[in-house]
């Protein structure tokens, strides 16, 4: 069966098993269009000939010996989120999720539930995926040595910012216990988990607002305010600025530009030997400074 996305929507290349391929196709009814290839070269092909939005890889199709190629998309094509796939449990999977991990890829989509196909909706078929990739690359590139996991943090804040709006769901998100999160931040003397993330929703509501078929109602409940009094609120303590004030004063290129003004580059040392989410990482690099939180 054929499925016909909407020319809107996202393009995704994937390399997938064969019995992934129809229930993907199936997920992406409407909202993607799959570009199936059968091996991560020629998914890569597919990247730099045409417009794609972002690559879909079956830990369980991906070779081993085809992960240089892979590292060289992700450093190369830093904007296309490039999303790994697990259809079954099993521990070839684990050992290729990490291998894939070390290659640079951050996002994991787990199916064999169904809310996982929810999940892979969400990810690669919703114009949040472009936001996103125009968001992570200023901030990414402000802190280019940072470690994996420094990295990660700030790839997830940006990616789960429009759907989760408190450190303790994010810290959930990326299992680690928000008092441990909290903790390391504040020895680091960074600013807080909790400032980052409502900085960068801040950003993502300066993207939404560049529709101009979007109103403020329509942006408070699309980045999950319960109310757009509420979503008002949080400017005027942020900014001192009404909704309207901040459309105004705060397009998307200048809420981008002042986050890493503001919170990126006077940290960029700090960032550079920063651990926030890797087990030991702070303890071993950093020991003088106490306990692991």
């Amino acid at each position: 069966m054929s499925y016909v996305a909407d020319p809107a929507a996202t393009t995704v290349a994937a390399v997938l098993l064969p019995g992934e391929r129809p229930r993907v196709d199936a997920a992406g009814n409407g909202l993607f269009a799959v570009l199936h290839r059968d091996s991560i070269p020629e998914a890569v092909r597919a990247v730099r000939e045409r417009p794609v939005d972002a690559v879909l890889l079956s830990v369980h199709r991906c070779s081993p010996d085809q992960l240089d190629v892979l590292g060289h998309l992700v450093r190369e094509f830093p904007t296309i989120p490039t999303v790994a796939l697990v259809s079954q449990h099993d521990p070839g999977a684990i050992e290729m999720l990490l291998r894939l991990g070390a290659s640079g890829v951050r996002q994991v989509v787990d199916v064999t539930s169904p809310a996982g196909w929810n999940r892979l909706r969400q990810v690669v078929g919703q114009p949040a995926t472009r936001a996103v990739a125009r968001m992570q690359q200023p901030i990414l590139e402000a802190i280019a040595d940072a470690p994996p996991d420094a990295r990660l943090f700030l790839e997830a804040v940006v990616r789960l910012a429009p759907d989760v709006p408190t450190v303790t769901a994010l810290a959930q998100q990326l299992s680690v216990r928000p008092s441990t999160l909290m903790s390391r931040f504040a020895r680091a003397g960074l600013p807080s988990p909790k400032n980052y993330l409502a900085a960068i929703r801040l950003v993502h509501a300066a993207f939404l607002f560049e529709t101009a078929g979007l109103s403020v109602a329509d942006v408070a409940y699309r980045l999950e305010y319960s109310s757009p009094q509420s979503f008002g609120r949080h400017l005027r303590a942020m900014l001192g600025l009404t909704a309207l004030e901040f459309r105004r004063r705060f397009p998307f290129p200048v809420a981008l530009e002042r986050f890493v003004a503001l919170m990126m580059e006077p940290y960029r040392e700090i960032w550079r030997e920063f651990h926030p989410l890797a087990a030991g990482a702070w303890e071993t690099g950093r020991g003088r400074n106490g306990g692991g939180g």
